[in-house]
C-alpha cells in the first residue's frame, strides 16, 4: 500500500517534514498557506514495501549495495522491509519494448517508496525519443506525481580536498537545491519538429508554468529553508522569459506567508557563476525544472564528486522516488568501480522522507561518514593517503559501520 504524505501546518520542528511531536504542547490548526508534505509513518507501522529499480549501467551494482545497507539497518532498527525489483529504462526496452512498463509503474505506485539506480546508455542513444531510457524516467516521475526534487550538496570535511575549488571556497558549503520536477520545458506543449516560413527544419519546446505549480514548489522550498538557515534564493530568468516573470511574481507573493525566511532572487546565469565563486552564500535554492537540473549538477562538483549526492522526489501523496543524481556511467559498468555512496545516502533520504524513519536514516548517514573517516575511497574521490576500494568493498565497509552503530552526527 502506498505511503501517504501528511500535511503539516505552521510551527516548525527540528525533524524535517515531521508532524508535531507528542506532548509538544502544540495543536496545529489547518492553514492552507503553510501546507507542506511530510512522510506518513505512525509509530506503530514498521512494515514497508520498497520498489527497487536498478536500471542501466552501474545501476544494478549500486542498488545491490544500497539494498544490503537498508536490510541491515532495518533489522537493527526493528523495521521489516520487503523489496520488489522491476525493470525501467534501457533494460526495460530490451525486455518489453518500452522504457517504463505498465507493470513497473503499477508496482511502484503500490509501494511505500521507490529507490532508483540509474538510467541510460550508449546502446539506446540513437533510439527515437519515445524509446529512449530517459523517457521512462520522465514518465515515472509524472506517474508518481512527484513534483518536488530535493538535492543536497554538502561538502563533507573528509572530502574537502576532493573539490575542484580551493579549500577556503569549498569548506563548509551546505546547499539544498529544491527543483520543480514535473513542469516547465521538459513537459510543456507544444513541442516537436517542423519547418519554418523559409523551409528550414526547426525543433521547438515550450517553457510553461501554471500558478499552482509554482505555489506548491515555493511552499516546499520555504518550509525547507525554515528548517535550515532561513535563507531562500529563487533562481529564474525573469529579465527575458515570461514564465520566469510569473515564477518571480508567485514566489514573491508566497514569501508573505514566511516572514521568518529571507528571500532573494537571482538570474540563472549569475547563480551559475556565484556557485563557483562563493557557494557559501547559498543555503536553500529553489528553481524550475531545467535550471534545477543544471545547477544541482554544478553544485555536486563543489562537493568533490557527483557520486556522493543523493536526491528525494516527493509528491502530495503516494510513494516518493529516491535516486542518486549521477548517471548510469556505462563506461565503468560491471567493473566494480562505481561509487555507491550517493545511492546509500538516497536510501537514507528514503527512510527519512519516504518512511518517516529518522533514526534509521541517521544511522546510515553516520555509517557513511565513519567509512570515510576510516579512509576508504572509490576512484572518483580517491586522494593520496586513502585506501582505494571498489563498489562492493565500499558497501562492505559501510555495513561494518552500520553494525557498529557509530554515533550520529548532530
Amino acid at each position: 500500500m502506498a505511503a501517504t504524505l501528511q500535511l503539516c501546518y505552521g510551527k516548525t520542528f527540528k525533524r524535517p517534514f515531521a508532524v508535531a511531536p507528542p506532548n509538544s504542547g502544540y495543536s496545529p490548526k489547518p492553514n492552507p498557506s503553510r501546507i507542506i508534505m511530510c512522510s506518513a509513518s505512525s509509530q506503530s507501522k514498521r512494515r514497508y514495501t520498497i520498489t527497487l529499480l536498478p536500471g542501466d549501467g552501474i545501476g544494478p551494482e549500486i542498488i545491490s549495495v544500497a539494498k544490503n545497507v537498508l536490510n541491515l539497518t532495518a533489522s537493527l532498527q526493528g523495521i521489516d522491509l520487503s523489496f520488489q525489483e522491476m525493470a525501467v529504462g534501457g533494460v526495460a526496452l530490451d525486455l518489453t519494448g518500452v522504457p517504463l512498463p505498465e507493470e513497473t509503474l503499477s508496482m511502484a505506485k503500490q509501494s511505500d517508496a521507490v529507490l532508483l539506480g540509474a538510467i541510460g546508455g550508449y546502446k539506446w542513444d540513437a533510439n527515437e525519443k519515445h524509446l529512449k531510457p530517459e523517457t521512462g524516467l520522465l514518465q515515472l516521475r509524472a506517474g508518481l506525481n512527484v513534483f518536488a526534487n530535493l538535492r543536497p550538496a554538502t561538502v563533507l570535511p573528509q572530502l574537502v580536498d576532493a573539490s575542484t575549488l580551493k579549500k577556503e571556497v569549498a569548506e563548509g558549503v551546505d546547499i539544498m537545491v529544491v527543483r520543480e520536477l514535473t513542469g516547465g520545458i521538459y513537459f510543456g506543449k507544444p513541442r516537436g519538429f517542423g519547418t519554418d516560413e523559409n523551409g528550414e527544419e526547426i525543433g521547438f519546446n515550450t517553457e510553461v508554468y501554471a500558478g499552482y505549480e509554482i505555489d506548491r514548489i515555493a511552499r516546499v522550498a520555504f518550509e525547507t529553508a525554515r528548517k535550515r538557515q532561513g535563507k531562500l534564493c529563487s533562481v529564474d530568468k525573469a529579465n527575458v522569459l515570461e514564465a520566469s516573470m510569473l515564477w518571480r511574481k508567485r514566489i514573491t507573493a508566497i514569501s508573505s506567508e514566511y516572514p521568518d525566511v529571507e528571500l532573494s532572487h537571482m538570474y540563472v546565469d549569475n547563480a551559475a557563476m556565484q556557485l563557483v565563486r562563493y557557494p557559501k552564500q547559498f543555503d536553500t535554492m529553489v528553481t524550475n525544472n531545467i535550471f534545477g537540473d543544471i545547477l544541482s549538477d554544478e553544485a555536486s562538483m563543489i562537493t568533490g564528486s557527483i557520486g556522493m549526492l543523493p536526491s528525494a522526489s516527493l509528491g502530495e501523496s503516494g510513494p516518493g522516488l529516491f535516486e542518486p543524481i549521477h548517471g548510469s556511467a556505462p563506461d565503468i559498468a560491471g567493473q566494480d568501480k562505481a561509487n555507491p555512496l550517493a545511492t546509500v545516502l538516497s536510501a537514507a533520504m528514503l527512510l527519512r522522507y519516504g518512511l518517516g524513519e529518522e533514526e534509521a536514516a541517521k544511522r546510515i548517514e553516520a555509517a557513511v561518514l565513519d567509512t570515510l573517516d576510516r579512509g576508504f575511497r572509490t576512484g572518483d574521490i580517491y586522494s593520496s593517503g586513502t585506501k582505494l576500494v571498489g563498489c562492493k568493498e565500499m558497501g562492505e565497509e559501510v555495513l561494518k559501520s552500520v553494525e557498529s552503530r557509530v554515533p550520529a552526527a548532530l
